[in-house]
């Protein structure tokens, strides 16, 4: 069964962008590598910070367009839940 992911990106300086992919691995590669022209190149947008999988994909987007609404500080209190540290989750997933 496919997995469609939630996913936000971040830098050192917390910038963050709220995202949705089939390929999570792959998209954040894509974050990492600075790949698409735009926002995420352009603040160096490389830390995979939080996910969350889904299997259907409308729930998917339903959670993404949630979470793109929530305020600066629930967001950031999200990730810290899960990721005090705000360490990259997608480090040593091209092994």
């Amino acid at each position: 069964m496919r997995q469609y992911y939630v996913y936000i990106m971040s830098n050192r300086a917390h910038v963050l962008y709220i995202g949705m992919t089939g390929d999570l691995g792959g998209r954040a590669r894509q974050h990492l590598e600075g790949a698409k022209a735009g926002f995420t190149q352009r603040y160096h947008l490389g830390r995979l910070v939080y996910f969350e999988a889904y299997d259907q994909i409308a729930e998917a987007i339903a959670c993404e367009k949630q979470l793109k609404h929530w305020n600066r500080q629930k967001k950031i209190a999200l990730i810290e839940s899960l990721n005090p540290k705000w360490s990259d989750l997608s480090r040593g997933w091209e092994d």
